[in-house]
């Protein structure tokens, strides 16, 4: 069924408002965050901060974000809680920037801050521009419109901003619902090589013609590739690499050294980098074949030799004039994409392993956690009778999808089963998690920091451990989800509560909970949360105590920190915080130590729920097993025979399979013949 724009808008509104009032958030900043997360999972921005501040000056300013890689991304609103869809000219599109870019170059001539109040966030921000402008490579200003704008006009020109690269997006209503209408694939990257630096790149295609896609070896100038990251940062990036990259060190010493010390040895040393595009244009020149353009390219492996050429060449001053990279281009249409991209990106990236758990949403531990969340029936709220679901989207736009084809009356009792406050994605998983088991300082580094970090912890705890991802695990998952919502909604509504880092207060106050409770060896009751559906009273006290500690805290950073946000981003926060705690942990009520759980009484049941996980695995196991015909596993036999794929103890196993109903392989062969699955798909010798 197709969507009008208007009604699209309409039912955007409602979510927002919907929104706004189950965090107890302010309109416009509910509106900022959802659109900016929007941006943040399918890769063109990597985090976003609340920040509003208006002044008679002519400026104002909605949100921000500082990249790594010398980056910063300045947001503005066109919002106004209109109650129905409207049109925006370009006229006010370039006065709306104009006012973005006057709050930038006051707060670049290092005057604005001296005018703020210090404990707010605009003062932040102003003054590390001021502090810090001259590391800043690059900017992006960008639009957020509850409005609706000709298709023409989605991006305006690169112009320089005080003196600093800049662009300027604009993120209208209509664009929000082509991106969401393309089911989460973010929008690619339209690069004109000839138009952006005056010639095609050299290329020698490396396919045949039978062959079902394109490739090319293309020896790829290393400025080219700079420009391309210093205009674009981590957008270029495939969203495995991306997240990989963010969880080490940028620049790599063997890279810059060879940068600084042999440019002549770069081609010889380096390995090169394999990337993709969905659609490629070439010409034929007198010198052959030509690159001219590339659509939706993307980096899957060699992102930090990228990343070292353009941080190299910005902060050593490198030249990088005869440096080349030699990189693999294989053209990957749309429908493949997801299929074959992030295999291209496992395989190639056999150097530096990405952890398993990198490799998103197939990850067997989120199709555990989505197969969960569409079973298991949350209990019925005091009051009500109903029951409802937790619906975890474990690939961007499934909820949407689930009611795409729905009548009416079914998508009513599909959202009241599965009501919208309850939906969370893989980055709510990781802000809900991390805050208990890592450390604060990851959430407050930014959603995707924050699910690379997640990613990685858990992606080594499956490996030791499946049956630790069990109904009880996911039970308790819903509680964290819970106390997390409920701490966003109590921060706001708190008379001390001013309208800024409301996501630091939060992700330290629980924190500090989580503290209290492991220095007493005890925990949160989390199955009276789960089968309440809510905070306990004591509790809610607690939390309540523990934010109102937390925003004084952070509101008085030591000497030479004058941005907070970024203070709260620092190990030291959290150390200091500490040191800092005993007088808010013994002004705890009783109530509150009576009503945890004891370390002891939580391994008990976590024991017995991986007990069960592991007798359910088992029958899942042989579940799937028996599924596939016996011929098949004759076949799978013999063809393995003949490559010699298999120890003698796996043909045993495969005898075994192959009789099937006479014999019946035992559960513990029943988990082997499953990882001979895997590898004789690899083995392209079995696809079922």
């Amino acid at each position: 069924m197709n969507t009008t724009t208007s009604e699209f808008y309409h039912d955007f509104r409602q979510e927002m408002l919907a929104g706004a009032e189950a965090r107890s958030d302010f309109q416009l900043a509910e509106f900022m965050n959802v659109m900016a997360e929007e941006l943040i999972d399918t890769g063109f921005i990597e985090g976003f901060e609340f920040c509003h501040y208006r002044a008679p000056k002519g400026m104002r300013i909605d949100g921000f974000w500082f990249n790594d890689d010398g980056g910063l991304e300045l947001f503005i609103a066109d919002f106004d809680c209109r109650d129905a869809l409207e049109s925006l000219t370009k006229t006010e599109v370039n006065a709306t920037f104009k006012r973005l870019t006057n709050f930038f170059e006051a707060s670049y001539s290092k005057s604005l801050f001296q005018e703020l109040e210090e404990t707010s966030p605009e003062y932040g921000l102003a003054r590390r521009v001021a502090d810090h402008g001259s590391s800043i490579h690059r900017l992006n200003f960008i639009l957020f419109s509850e409005r609706a704008l000709s298709d023409r006009l989605q991006q305006l020109k690169y112009e320089d901003v005080s003196g600093i690269p800049s662009s300027f997006h604009i993120w209208d209503i209509t664009r929000l619902q082509r991106q969401r209408a393309s089911r989460g694939h973010k929008e690619p990257l339209d690069i004109d090589f000839v138009e952006s630096f005056g010639h095609g790149i050299p290329c020698l295609p490396a396919h045949l013609d039978s062959h079902s896609y394109q490739s090319y070896l293309i020896i790829m100038p290393a400025t080219v590739l700079a420009s391309l990251y210093g205009r674009y940062g981590a957008r270029l990036l495939e969203q495995n690499v991306r997240c990989f990259l963010q969880a080490r060190n940028k620049v790599n010493k063997g890279i810059r050294n060879t940068i600084l010390n042999e440019p002549e040895m770069f081609f010889a040393y380096n390995n090169g980098i394999t990337a993709t595009a969905r659609d490629i244009e070439t010409e034929v020149a007198t010198c052959g074949t030509r690159l001219t353009r590339t659509i939706d390219l993307q980096i899957v492996n060699g992102g930090q030799t990228v990343a070292s050429l353009f941080h190299t060449a910005k902060k050593d001053k490198a030249s990088l004039d005869d440096i080349f990279v030699q990189m693999k281009l294989s053209v990957i249409d749309i429908e493949e994409s997801e299929k074959v991209v992030p295999k291209i990106s496992e395989y190639a990236n056999t150097q530096n392993r990405i952890n398993a758990a990198d490799f998103f949403s197939n990850h067997p531990f989120h199709v555990r956690m989505e197969e969960f969340s569409r079973r298991l029936w949350a209990p019925a709220v005091k009051g009500t009778q109903r029951e409802t679901k937790w619906f975890y989207e474990r690939a961007r736009g499934q909820y949407a999808d689930a009611q795409a084809d729905m009548t009416p009356t079914q998508r009513k009792k599909f959202r009241a089963e599965n009501p919208k406050p309850q939906m969370f994605t893989k980055t709510d998983l990781a802000k809900f998690e991390n805050v208990w088991d890592d450390h604060p300082r990851w959430v407050n580094l930014g959603a995707q920091k924050n699910f690379a970090r997640y990613a990685e912890r858990i992606g080594k705890e499956w490996s030791k451990s499946q049956v630790s991802f069990n109904e009880w695990y996911f039970r308790h998952m819903i509680a964290r989800a819970i106390i997390f919502r409920n701490t966003e909604r109590l921060v706001s509504s708190a008379d001390w509560y001013d309208g800024g880092y409301r996501a630091n207060i939060v992700a330290y106050t629980i924190a500090v909970i989580g503290e209290c409770c492991r220095r007493r060896k005890l925990d949160i009751n989390y199955e009276r949360i789960w089968k309440s559906q809510e905070i306990y009273p004591n509790l809610l006290k607690a939390l309540k105590s523990a934010a109102a500690f937390v925003n004084s805290f952070i509101l008085n950073p030591p000497a030479g920190f004058s941005n907070i946000s970024e203070w709260c981003k620092r190990e030291n926060c959290w150390q200091i915080m500490l040191s800092n705690m005993d007088r808010f942990q013994n002004g705890l009520q009783d109530g509150f130590w009576s009503d945890l759980v004891s370390i002891e009484e939580k391994k008990s049941e976590e024991k017995a729920a991986k007990y069960t996980q592991r007798i359910e695995d088992g029958i899942n196991a042989q579940k799937r097993i028996f599924e596939i015909p016996a011929d098949d596993w004759s076949t799978i036999l013999s063809k393995g025979r003949e490559l010699k794929i298999f120890s003698p103890k796996e043909i045993d196993i495969l005898t075994i399979a192959k009789n099937m109903p006479k014999r019946i392989p035992t559960e513990k062969q029943c988990f082997v013949l499953l990882d001979l699955l895997d590898k004789v798909r690899e083995e392209g010798i079995f696809q079922g």
